[in-house]
């Protein structure tokens, strides 16, 4: 009779310990699909930076379109600072002139990523398909 209470005992402290993942599991596969369907759906961004600090150096010399977006926000192409509105028209006329160039934008750190938006969208609508951002390394 002990040896059958003692069984019992142990039979039922080792169900108190096991845990039920299978509510865990189920969330798990319901995620894993979600982000299977999901995932093909997103639209990714792609933009194709420069490479080393000499071969961005190289490049600027034979580059005739180079934008600046400053930390007050402000967009320059060359010496010429540029309104928002205007940008499109200016992006499309150095297109038509120049169709193998590729733009590259200067992007203070200290803009806001609006700013780049802006000016990425710009350059898409423009007909370019490319956009080198220049990354300058340090502070």
């Amino acid at each position: 009779m002990r040896k059958a209470r003692l069984a019992a005992s142990e039979s039922s402290s080792a169900d108190e310990g096991a845990i039920n993942l299978t509510p865990l599991i189920d969330v798990v596969f319901v995620v894993l699909i979600m982000f299977i369907i999901i995932a093909p759906m997103l639209e990714l961004d792609r933009v194709q930076l420069a490479g080393a600090p000499e071969t961005a150096k190289n490049n600027l010399s034979s580059s005739t379109l180079a934008i600046y977006v400053q930390a007050d926000n402000s967009i320059w192409i060359g010496k010429q600072r540029v309104l928002e509105k205007e940008l499109l028209s200016l992006l499309k006329e150095a297109k038509r002139s120049n169709p193998g160039q590729i733009p590259q934008l200067f992007h203070d750190k200290k803009a806001q990523f609006g700013t780049y938006q802006t000016v990425k969208n710009a350059v898409e609508s423009a007909g370019f398909e490319q956009l080198d951002v220049i990354l300058q390394p340090g502070g």
